[in-house]
């Protein structure tokens, strides 16, 4: 089913647009010039759109002076108190995310009031941790609950007229992280925001984001992700971004390397490294092949644009498969990358 389109400031999400990347910011968000440095570099690592929580009235205020200094669409994360959601559209929000599950009703009539208002699309975001206290008596902390408790919250802004929503659906729990995001895509033609609600930290918790997301997004499910780790949310966009890119959803350059075994000639994880640090911003669409002997190297890459395999003094430079040049160790690195850089130019 395509989704409908939900603007965030001057970002489609949904519909045939591509899908965006977004991460939250973990500063306090009065503290405006950290909050503005933080977004900075998330948009330079690639993020598309940033949520900041405004849960005091100076965090609410502060998204007026924050918005003139960054470039991408900033969104409110609201919680308990609805004039908190009001104060931010008035200073600026280009997207509300609220919580159905600790928002009372009248608040919510208010915030669909201020949203037509300022034109602000809102995301209906249900977490497994937060239902109805009825809803989880009647269903247990499961799909259905989740799924119960979103159907009433789009019922509510429906009949009130407001249709500029995004969906979302989060767990811990992978599976249920997937199953209740397949139910949702089958119900309702909104824009569907996906994520892994507190995943955890380091490896962990890039694999349980990769399954999640990685695992919709293969079946056509999600227009926008974000990618929870803790510390550091830069971090989380690269990852973010090579779940889209491994899928094809997102131009840029791959590298492949092999495993290494005793044949191999060369440092494949420094030289792939090296090269990654160089050109891994470049957004053009390029298989890079870092083999580690040539022995196998060309053949076994033989569907990359570009490549090198290693020898004991020497190293192969090839493109699909055809050795193109042979070059001493020393310069591989500087040769590959010269070679990635025209082949972008031509692109």
């Amino acid at each position: 089913m395509e989704k409908a389109t939900v603007f965030v400031g001057n970002v489609p999400v949904g519909g045939n647009h591509p899908v965006t990347i977004q991460s939250m910011t973990n500063t306090k968000t009065d503290n405006i010039d950290q909050t503005v440095e933080q977004i900075r570099q998330l948009a330079a690592a690639g993020c598309d759109i940033v949520r900041a929580t405004a849960n005091t009235e100076a965090s609410a205020r502060a998204f007026r002076d924050i918005k003139p200094q960054i470039n991408i669409p900033l969104v409110a994360d609201i919680h308990f108190d609805f004039r908190l959601a009001l104060l931010a559209m008035e200073h600026g929000a280009d997207k509300i995310r609220i919580n159905p599950g600790n928002m009372p009703k009248h608040g919510l009539e208010e915030i669909i009031s201020c949203a037509k208002q300022y034109q602000v699309p809102i995301r209906i975001g249900v977490n497994s941790g937060s239902i109805e206290k009825d809803l989880l008596e009647q269903y247990g902390a499961g799909a259905r609950a989740m799924i119960e408790s979103l159907s009433r919250s789009i019922a509510f802004f429906e009949q009130r007229d407001f249709y500029d929503l995004v969906l979302s659906a989060k767990a811990s729990n992978v599976g249920l992280t997937i199953e209740v995001n397949r139910m949702i895509a089958k119900q309702w033609d909104y824009p569907i925001h996906l994520g892994v609600t507190e995943a955890g930290f380091d490896q962990a918790a890039i694999i349980k984001s990769a399954i999640g997301i990685g695992s919709l997004l293969a079946d056509g499910i999600g227009n926008t992700i974000r990618v929870s780790l803790t510390g550091d949310p830069v971090k989380e966009i690269p990852v973010a971004r090579e779940i889209l890119q491994s899928l094809g959803l997102k131009t840029g350059i791959d590298i492949i390397s092999c495993p290494t075994c005793g044949r191999t000639d060369i440092d494949v994880e420094s030289i792939a490294r090296q090269v990654k640090q160089q050109v891994g911003h470049l957004d053009i669409n390029l298989t890079v092949a870092i083999m580690g002997c040539i022995v196998n190297g060309p053949g076994e890459a033989r569907e990359a644009d570009i490549g090198i395999a290693g020898g004991k003094d020497q190293a192969l430079l090839f493109r699909k498969g055809i050795i193109i040049g042979k070059f001493p160790q020393s310069e591989i690195v500087q040769r590959l990358v010269t070679e990635i850089k025209r082949l972008g130019d031509n692109a």
